[in-house]
């Protein structure tokens, strides 16, 4: 991937002058977090529909700023709320459900996060106070819009919204959709809800980098779902990957994750996890998330250093109810140095369709290598144009050069140099069909284009 990139130091330092931000009312004004996530609905409770279960749930909004924040009905100056759902198996962290938005009105005056100090009314949430909105508000078909319509770097959406024509028979229309076969009770995985709020005065106090919160949450054997323990404040859901990798509650050191933020823009969240199968290779396991970044992003680009790869695996969460953004799932691209994940590219004809990460959103990305880890650097590409490059890199886990120091080639003793012995190794994985000798695509197919490929790695000689 050939792009101009912000670089890690650089986006390190975007990410030390908002620390403050990102750490609650940083700046004067608005500043609008999940201080609490509640109660669940299930609405598939006698089956799942066309293969899906529906879910919704609560959400607790907490004013931590210094003034109050709007909560205007009928209007553009309210804020939308965005509930997901994570799965967390063997070692793998994946977005499995999202919902449509819904659209807030009339606030409250609680005390969820702090004493409430007393300057709200309906239309406005004062500063220190919270305003719930249970699983069934949330869950109201007739209040939810569509995510492609907000610009949730600035909170910027149309009013009125799209708000297309469903049947409230259909369960899971606009609600949180999981796939059946990514929800199994009893099987020791891990799931957590996730609630993002974006709001206009928010984002242009500057305070809009903290407005995700996940919380651990308990699939039972009908399929229900019970939230459990507290709610991680200020956190996406990515960061349950860190924080309960070894178990609820036992963090998985492990994990990996960066946080770059996009000046002008949005923030990004990317993770790596590297796992050792203990037969000489190892699995990678990478997650983009983007929280509210308008650019959005259409690629990522690890470094392999030339290691064989596969089992090439990618997941992302499922757009339905008439969102316009197309499921078509990534491709995978891999040449002798990297391996690269990609959307199509961004032009006006597919800015609402094509399937980039979008705000709110995380993507999954693995392969399993035969090298082990070392520190690389990985590259993500925006999906629309805008001011400050076309990508940026981040300094993650990368599967290492082959034994030796050499490349893909050198698969036979005395590794660190390239001989007879190496092509002879090569014929003989070929012919066995082993993974050294499986060097293109198709993985998991052994044909010319390994053969080519080993030429060239051979060609090109050790780095």
């Amino acid at each position: 991937m050939k792009t101009k990139k912000i670089s890690i130091a650089v986006a390190s330092l975007l990410a030390t002058c908002a620390s403050t931000a990102l750490a609650g009312g940083g700046n004067p004004g608005p500043d609008v977090i999940v201080g609490g996530l509640t109660n669940i609905n299930h609405y598939t409770s006698g089956g799942a529909v066309g293969g899906y279960r529906a879910y919704s749930v609560g959400t607790d909004a907490c004013n931590i700023g210094t003034e109050p924040a709007n909560w205007v009905d009928n209007s553009v100056n309210h804020p939308v709320i965005a509930q997901s759902l994570y799965r967390l198996r063997d070692g793998r962290l994946e977005q499995i459900g999202i919902s449509w938005l819904k659209h807030s009105f009339a606030s409250l005056q609680g005390n969820t996060c702090a004493i409430c100090q007393g300057d709200g009314d309906f239309q406005h949430l004062g500063t220190g106070c919270s305003d719930p909105y249970d699983a069934s508000l949330n869950g109201g078909q007739s209040g939810l819009g569509p995510r492609f319509e907000v610009n949730a770097s600035n909170g910027v959406f149309p009013w009125p919204y799209s708000n297309p024509a469903g049947s409230t028979g259909n369960a899971p229309f606009k609600r949180i959709q999981v796939p059946e076969t990514k929800l199994a009770p009893n099987s020791g995985d891990q799931y957590f809800m996730e609630g993002q709020y974006v709001t206009r005065d928010d984002a242009l106090a500057g305070n809009h980098m903290n407005n995700a919160s996940y919380r651990r949450t308990i699939l039972n054997t009908n399929f229900s779902m019970a939230n459990v323990g507290g709610t991680f404040r200020e956190r996406p859901a990515i960061f349950a990957w860190l924080d309960h990798g070894g178990g609820a509650n036992v963090p998985d050191n492990d994990v990996v994750i960066q946080s770059v933020i996009i000046a002008g823009d949005g923030k990004f969240d990317v993770g790596a996890k590297v796992t050792d199968n203990g037969d000489g290779t190892w699995r990678y396991d990478y997650n983009l998330h983007n929280q509210n970044s308008h650019r959005s992003a259409r690629a990522i680009s690890i470094p392999t250093s030339g290691a064989t790869t596969s089992d090439h695996y990618f997941a992302a969460p499922h757009y339905h109810s008439g969102e316009t953004v197309i499921n078509t799932p990534w491709s995978a691209a891999e040449g002798g140095s990297a391996i690269t994940w990609s959307s199509a590219a961004w032009s006006a004809g597919n800015d609402s369709s094509a399937n980039a990460v979008r705000w709110g959103t995380m993507y999954t990305y693995s392969f399993v290598a035969n090298t082990g880890p070392e520190d690389g650097t990985v590259s993500v590409e925006f999906f629309r144009p805008g001011a400050g490059g076309s990508g940026f890199d981040v300094t993650l886990p990368v599967p290492s050069a082959a034994a030796g120091g050499c490349n893909g080639a050198d698969i036979a003793e005395p590794f660190g140099q390239l001989d007879f012995s190496d092509v002879t190794a090569f014929l003989v994985a070929f012919s066995n069909m082993e993974a050294a000798a499986d060097l293109a695509l198709p993985i998991g197919q052994w044909d010319f284009s390994d053969v080519t490929a080993f030429l060239g790695l051979f060609g090109a000689g050790c780095p």
